[in-house]
Formats: C-alpha cells, sequence, structure tokens
C-alpha cells in the first residue's frame, strides 16, 4: 500500500471536529497542526481543513477518492437534510447551527460493534485506550509518516482470545461480552453480511440485541453509526434524554421520562431523520 492524497474544494457540511467529536467515532485524534489522523478498516488517513478546502493523506488499500467517498458520505446532500430538519423548529436550528459539519461516518459493522460494547458505563478516553491496545496487540500494523498504526482486528484475528487476555487490556465487564460476541459471529449465530442486506431495521436490531453486551441503546448506536445507516434511529443516553426533556416533554424529574415517551416524539417529529436530529441536539447540549 502507497501513500496517496485527494483534496476537495468547496466542502459543505465538513467541519473535522463536529464529525470526529460528536460520539460516533473512537479511532480519530486531533494533532498539533488542528488535522485529524485515523485509522478505519486497512486505512490511516489525515484529513486537514484550510479554509473551504480538505486534504486527505494517507495509506489506502484502495483508490482514496472513493475510500473518501463511501466514509465520509459525501454523496449524499447534507445541506438539503439540514434545510428540511432546521424547517421543524427553533431548537432544531440552533443545534444544527452549532453541529453544521457533522456528517455521519461509514464505519465497519464489525468494528462498530465492539466499539460500542466497549462504550457501555464508559468515558471517551477509556474507550479510546482500550481499543487502541486491542488493536496495538491483535491487529496489523501499518506505518504512516514515520509513526506505527494498527488496523482494529478482525473477528479472525479474536478468534483465539481468552477472557482472561481481555481483561488484561482493562475491558472490565466489558470482556465476557467482547469473547461470547466474537463466537457468536464467528459461528454465524449473528450474520452481519445478512444484516447489511435486510432493510427491514427493527429486524436487524432484534439480531443485534442477539449479541452479548448489545442492549436497545449500543443496538441503536450500531444501526446509525455504522455501514448499516439506518437513519430512522434515535439513540437515547442520558445526554439525549436531558435535551428532549427540557425542549420537548418538560417533566420535572428526567429521569421519569421513559424512552418510549421519547421515541414517540422523535418519530413525530423528525421521522426517517431521526438519527441525524439526535446527532445535532446531542453534540449541541453536549458541548455548548
Amino acid at each position: 500500500m502507497k501513500k496517496q492524497k485527494y483534496t476537495i474544494k468547496n466542502a459543505n457540511s465538513f467541519e473535522l471536529k463536529d464529525i470526529f467529536d460528536c460520539g460516533q467515532c473512537f479511532r480519530w485524534n486531533e494533532q498539533e497542526d488542528e488535522s485529524y489522523t485515523g485509522i478505519f478498516k486497512n486505512n490511516v488517513i489525515n484529513v486537514k481543513k484550510e479554509n473551504n478546502e480538505i486534504t486527505f493523506e494517507g495509506i489506502c488499500e484502495k483508490d482514496i477518492k472513493e475510500t473518501i467517498e463511501n466514509y465520509f458520505d459525501l454523496n449524499r446532500n447534507y445541506e438539503e437534510i439540514k434545510e428540511r430538519l432546521s424547517k421543524i423548529d427553533e431548537n432544531m436550528k440552533t443545534s444544527i447551527e452549532y453541529g453544521q459539519g457533522i456528517r455521519i461516518l461509514n464505519q465497519d459493522l464489525w468494528e462498530t460493534i465492539i466499539s460500542f460494547i466497549i462504550s457501555a458505563n464508559n468515558n471517551i478516553p477509556r474507550i479510546k485506550g482500550i481499543i487502541e491496545r486491542l488493536s496495538e496487540k491483535y491487529g496489523n500494523e501499518i506505518e504512516f509518516n514515520g509513526k506505527k498504526y494498527y488496523t482494529f482486528p478482525t473477528p479472525e484475528q479474536l478468534k483465539n482470545v481468552s477472557v482472561e487476555e481481555y481483561r488484561k487490556l482493562g475491558l472490565g465487564f466489558r470482556d465476557i461480552r467482547l469473547y461470547e460476541t466474537t463466537k457468536m459471529i464467528l459461528e454465524k449465530q449473528v450474520d452481519l453480511e445478512k444484516m447489511k442486506q435486510n432493510p427491514n431495521t427493527q429486524e436487524v436490531r432484534e439480531e443485534l440485541l442477539k449479541l452479548s453486551g448489545v442492549g436497545p441503546k449500543v443496538a441503536d448506536c450500531i444501526l446509525l453509526f455504522s455501514d448499516l445507516k439506518r437513519f430512522e434511529v434515535f439513540p437515547i443516553d442520558v445526554w439525549v434524554r436531558r435535551v428532549m426533556n427540557d425542549l420537548y416533554i418538560k417533566q420535572e424529574d428526567e429521569t421519569k421520562v421513559s424512552k418510549k415517551q421519547i421515541e414517540k416524539i422523535a418519530q413525530e417529529k423528525f421521522g426517517n431523520l431521526a438519527g441525524l436530529a439526535q446527532q445535532y441536539l446531542f453534540y449541541w447540549r453536549r458541548e455548548a
């Protein structure tokens, strides 16, 4: 694999901080020059934005243009989506103005499953640390600009890893979950390829919920942030419950607000763009 470069001019809806710090991914890190370097599949890419020009440079398994367009969802019109969502109400308009550069990445399904199992009851620095240690120990090494990077290990690369070995990486109670989920996927008890081909989101969610460590919120994150790309789902965590209660439900005790209540409002207000609405609202509330 050789170093490749690709540049986009006059890019709309593309801000590095909004994309990489909105909670959807864990393997992108800001550099001293405010660019970001990340590892996905067998690629290591540095992304830099200057004025309205974005430069992608790195080690790419396939053609860099095709890889970037797919991963960053560049063929989708986010300007049109933002316009539609902004008309819903002032809250939505404000949140979109705050996170106007968000794009939902097309992340590898397997990596997204494991990453969000690791994310359960965890904080971002710790999640990132665990994923890095897991990749360094079991993934493949790629050198880029004199630095070593490691790909996320495949199910086959984790085939013989024991629960104890996961524990040594700092996984805590998630060790058994990683072990069991890897086993289920290797044995095709849950078939990732079939999932990608199934247009029925509820059926795919039910398949995901069979996996060890995947509850409703993790399943919805996987549906939204992986290459399954189901924009109608609305993952609910403490920040989303808070913002939905503050803006729309107005219950005195937010802990009493049910998931069903939130989902009902999300579907009524945002329809098949609920997942994107969730990202704008979540990012705005958490960051602002």
